[in-house]
């Protein structure tokens, strides 16, 4: 089984707008599609908690019940801990970054400085795949 991957919210928003490049939207796409996607609970709320219109409502719910949601674990928590105490991250990149970590997960996202310093977390920009 190949790489998998945790999608985060801004990955996301920019695939589902057509705002990455057809290159990356394409790969992202047939990832999606294998099934090989998941979202932190972090993701979902970010996701979700849009105001956003009834169509736009209606693409977000689609995409986040398409994905594997992952909790927050016991693990998960933990290593939010260890990584806040760490680097001194905000809250929701913490949670993204031990989701990552704690399910052995490529990270997909716009923002690869937020997560830079993390030791052993592999990030992908969703623009330059």
């Amino acid at each position: 089984m190949g790489t998998k991957y945790l999608i985060d919210s801004n990955a996301a928003i920019e695939f589902l707008g057509g705002k990455l490049p057809p290159t990356a939207s394409n790969w992202l796409q047939k990832m999606m599609e294998q099934e090989l996607h998941h979202l932190s609970v972090i993701n979902q709320i970010e996701l979700l908690g849009f105001d956003a219109s009834n169509e736009e409502m209606q693409i977000l719910e689609d995409f986040v019940n398409s994905s594997i949601v992952l909790p927050l674990s016991d693990g998960v928590v933990q290593k939010t801990i260890e990584l806040r105490k760490q680097f001194k991250i905000k809250l929701p990149v913490a949670i993204i970054a031990a989701t990552a970590l704690a399910y052995h997960l490529t990270l997909i996202t716009r923002n690869t400085a937020d997560f830079k310093n993390i030791s052993g977390l592999t990030c992908i920009n969703a623009h330059e795949k």
